[in-house]
């Protein structure tokens, strides 16, 4: 059994989880950093934390193309409905439901959320993801600092994505905050880099991983692959 974590730059991540293929927030097309394009991805779910474009981005596209089923918090369900979906699973903060893959959460996240066209898009999430092999991933979401993050802690993450681009989200002095709550054992940083915006230090912020907190801070490029141990 295992669990390979692919990133492609921003905060869009591929799961391979024992075969099933999760996509976390698909943007590919106008993300500078992919090297991949949305018409060669393959996916058996794609999770949706949130309505802004760099985020729910390919997710109609390559829903349509694989059939694979969206799971978002209803507002962006019911969104994604109107665009002719049919495999589409809602969710809300706290709540979390039991899939092939295993139980998906959806977390509290500080953010906005509203949809490209202005719809609304609910409240902004992350995901606590406890996968059938037994290992547990955390994906933040565009947030804030949130001291309800301590509570993850009680579920020993094995990794958790966190973005550290301030800005529009938490940055790497509020992330290493977030690291200390969580307590993971690796530690993923997302949504930096992107554009000037959020460009922060990454390799600062994995020093301070290593010398502030118990856990691994491990950088990754857009299509480098993590094997979760």
């Amino acid at each position: 059994m295992s669990v390979k974590i692919t990133y492609h730059g921003h905060s869009t991540f591929t799961i391979d989880s024992d075969g099933k293929l999760l996509v976390i927030d698909p943007f590919f097309t106008g993300n500078p950093k992919a090297r991949v394009k949305a018409g060669d991805v393959r996916a058996d779910f794609i999770l949706v934390s949130h309505g802004h474009g760099d985020h729910v981005g390919d997710a109609v596209d390559l829903a349509r193309r694989t059939g694979a089923l969206v799971i978002c918090n209803n507002e962006i369900a019911g969104w994604l409905r109107s665009k002719g979906l049919q495999q589409v699973h809602g969710l809300h903060i706290g709540g979390g439901f039991q899939f092939p893959f295993g139980r998906c959460k959806m977390t509290i996240a500080h953010h906005g959320s509203a949809l490209p066209d202005g719809s609304n898009g609910g409240n902004p999430g992350g995901f606590l993801l406890k996968l059938n092999n037994g290992k547990t991933l955390y994906f933040s979401g565009d947030t804030a600092l949130t001291y309800d993050m301590k509570w993850l802690a009680d579920d020993h993450v094995d990794v958790a994505m966190l973005c550290i681009g301030d800005n529009f989200t938490m940055g790497p002095d509020d992330a290493i905050k977030a690291v200390k709550l969580i307590e993971p054992k690796v530690v993923i940083p997302c949504h930096y880099g992107t554009w000037p915006l959020i460009d922060v230090d990454a390799e600062d912020f994995q020093a301070r991983c290593q010398h502030e907190t118990a856990s691994t801070c491990v950088l990754m490029h857009a299509s480098d692959t993590y094997d979760v141990a």
